[in-house]
């Protein structure tokens, strides 16, 4: 299996009249955030495959199509309204779904820093990851394990992360790469400019990679 993971940057080699030659044996795609829907619905137009993904710190304004308190607006040409509809993507913040076998969950924002939206203390992200509980226990019941994938915008502390606040990872994510195990961790948020810029690290029984730009995992 091949997953096509994504973020914070629009790639020219995946966003190109080649794409279905490039990316033609891809199973799932993974966007760890901060990239706009038109770039989500370009890839899935192309490769009609489901795409998952959790929002960063940019490129926020489709949040607020996933909050609870949304109301839709219609077409309405009398009072000039327009409809604007979500990406066709699955949101998967502070949820598990199951795709292909594989159990994915989802925490997206980053480190508070400037009060903007979808920023977390560190007690906030905790918060976050306490929703999952329920799903993380009844995956373990049934199928064994907690969680395949977890997909974050931000880095764990100390990991791939920088000293700015802003790029600071959570300390929260280590705990929970300790007691649930995932096999990976993907995130973005921390851009790489250079071949020689870490990607891949390794914590307990956890492979922690930097999806900035696109990167392929194979299962």
């Amino acid at each position: 299996m091949k997953i096509l993971c994504i973020a914070d940057h629009i790639d020219p080699t995946i966003y190109s009249d080649n794409i279905r030659t490039r990316f033609k044996d891809i199973d799932i795609i993974l966007s760890a955030g901060d990239l706009r829907f038109n770039y989500y619905d370009y890839i899935m137009s192309n490769l009609n495959k489901p795409l998952y993904f959790v929002f960063g710190n940019h490129n926020l304004n489709g949040l607020k199509y996933y909050k609870k308190d949304f109301k839709e607006e219609v077409y309405d040409l009398v009072n000039k309204r327009v409809r604007f509809g979500k990406g066709g993507g699955t949101y998967i913040d502070r949820k598990i779904i199951k795709c292909k076998n594989l159990l994915i969950g989802g925490l997206g924002g980053s480190m508070w820093y400037n009060g903007g939206k979808n920023q977390f203390t560190e007690f906030g992200m905790f918060l976050k990851i306490v929703k999952m509980l329920p799903a993380l226990i009844f995956n373990r019941i049934v199928h064994g394990r907690f969680i395949d994938i977890l997909l974050t915008h931000s880095p764990p502390f100390g990991i791939h992360d920088q000293k700015d606040r802003c790029h600071r990872g959570f300390k929260v994510f280590l705990y929970f790469l300790r007691l649930f195990k995932p096999r990976f961790m993907l995130h973005g948020h921390i851009h790489l400019y250079s071949p020689c810029d870490k990607r891949l690290d390794r914590f307990h029984s956890t492979d922690v990679i930097n999806v900035y730009n696109h990167y392929i995992v194979e299962i």
